[in-house]
C-alpha cells in the first residue's frame, strides 16, 4: 500500500480529472498498489463524490489497467 498514491487517486476521482487519474493509476501500480486496493479506493470515493464522477473514474482506471496489462 502506498498512502500518497491512494490519496491522489481518491482526490482525482473527486475532481473528475480522467487523464490525470489514468496516469496515477499506472503510477500506483508501479508503486505497489494492487488492483484490489484501487478498486476499494474508487468504490469508497464514488460514495462521496457521486455516481457521475465515480463512474468516469472507474472507466478510466479500467482503461489504464488494461493499457499496462494489469487488468
Amino acid at each position: 500500500m502506498n498512502l500518497s498514491s491512494n490519496v491522489t487517486l481518491a482526490i482525482l476521482a473527486g475532481q473528475s480529472r480522467p487523464d490525470q487519474l489514468k496516469n496515477h493509476v499506472k503510477g500506483a501500480i508501479a508503486n505497489g498498489v494492487t488492483k484490489e486496493e484501487i478498486r476499494e479506493i474508487l468504490l469508497h470515493a464514488t460514495i462521496y463524490v457521486g455516481l457521475p464522477a465515480g463512474s468516469d473514474s472507474w472507466r478510466h482506471a479500467t482503461a489504464a489497467l488494461k493499457e499496462i496489462g494489469a487488468y
